[in-house]
């Protein structure tokens, strides 16, 4: 079982394929099994490493000295990322977060651009700290509360039609000590848009049409306040679109890797 070493946490990982490096960083509610749609898409033409951040699926949950459980910092999350890479020797790599894995995504791309070519922000905007920006999700969070969980992240019709793979969705989660309330500071001192710029790192933001989390007008305007990054819409996908509509994501996902960094290389 391969594991990284991150400041004495344990991370496991899997690396498949061959090519150039996607490294794929899961959301609060997956660990590497949630990605089984795209390894299997991907991993013939690019190298596809899959991870779990501490406290996800078989990685290992700290508990702190004087307590009973684990805790979990949001901070902690980059050099999970970073340990990964450094275990496996990867330069030039995308990364590509999911929802609040966008953030620990793009942390660990500015921290280290020796090893990250670019970062995709799957859903999110991954922490940046801007204040037009923290309005407009702030707004989408209070209309996204008003739904129940599972409607968040996938549409009612594939609930209804694909009842297997909405099961199985829920249970992803069971395989995990954290929990999204478990998460502090997940969003604490994000970077700025000059840190972004500063950092040579390649952005794009990457949705979903029907996201009922994060809407379209405010990625277009973070891709906006965003010189030189990219931005993927994908229509009719939800939040978890590589769950759902996973061959547009997968699609989205491999022409970004093909292009990014081409810029530079022309």
């Amino acid at each position: 079982m391969p594991l990284a070493d991150s400041d004495g946490t344990s991370i496991y990982y899997e690396r498949h394929g061959s090519g150039p490096a996607i490294l794929l960083v899961h959301g609060s509610g997956g660990n590497h099994a949630a990605w089984w749609q795209q390894v299997a898409a991907l991993r013939d033409e690019f190298t596809v490493v899959t991870m779990d951040l501490r406290g996800f699926g078989n990685s290992v949950a700290p508990v702190p000295p004087n307590s009973s459980r684990p805790e979990f910092d949001g901070q902690d999350f980059p050099g999970d990322v970073l340990a990964v890479l450094d275990a496996e020797d990867l330069t030039d790599v995308m990364l590509v977060g999911q929802s609040i894995g966008s953030v620990a995504a793009l942390r660990a791309g500015l921290l280290r651009p020796d090893r990250v070519g670019s970062v995709v922000l799957g859903h999110s905007l991954g922490g940046i700290s801007h204040p037009e920006l923290r309005e407009l999700a702030a707004a989408d969070r209070a209309e996204a509360v008003k739904l129940p969980v599972i409607d968040r992240l996938l549409t009612r019709r594939f609930q209804q039609e694909s009842a297997d793979r909405t099961f199985l969705f829920q249970q992803m989660g069971t395989f995990n000590v954290a929990r999204m309330a478990d998460l502090r500071n997940l969003d604490t001192d994000g970077p700025s848009l000059r840190d972004i710029q500063d950092s040579g790192v390649e952005i794009a933001f990457l949705l979903g049409e029907k996201d009922a989390v994060l809407s379209v007008k405010t990625v277009t305007r973070a891709h906006e306040l965003l010189p030189g990054s990219r931005l993927e819409i994908v229509p009719d996908a939800p939040h978890s679109m590589y769950w759902e509509t996973p061959g547009p994501y997968n699609h989205a996902i491999a022409h970004l890797r093909r292009t990014l960094g081409q810029k530079e290389a022309a």
